[in-house]
């Protein structure tokens, strides 16, 4: 190489190279945000059925330790309940 030269062509694969490269990771850590946050949903809103079944029991045992309905009416929900 001579120092007359251009050295241009070098620069520009090398920007291109940045350039390409800036764009991979920017592409890269999006996408890992976008699945995080969509694995984080899909937890939050699948909960398992038995977990659900037992906070329906938890708040029916509160309402009826506080007073709110009888034991007639509590029997026949729990039975609702644990049919379902």
């Amino acid at each position: 190489m001579t120092p007359d030269m251009p050295m241009m062509p070098m620069a520009g694969w090398i920007a291109a190279w940045w350039l390409a490269s800036l764009l991979v990771g920017v592409g890269l850590l999006a996408f890992l945000v976008v699945a995080l946050v969509a694995a984080i949903r899909w937890l939050w809103t699948n909960v398992p059925a038995e977990r659900a079944q037992d906070r329906a029991l938890t708040i029916l045992r509160e309402r009826y330790a506080r007073g709110e309905i009888d034991r007639e009416e509590f029997e026949a929900r729990r039975r609702d309940l644990s049919s379902g």
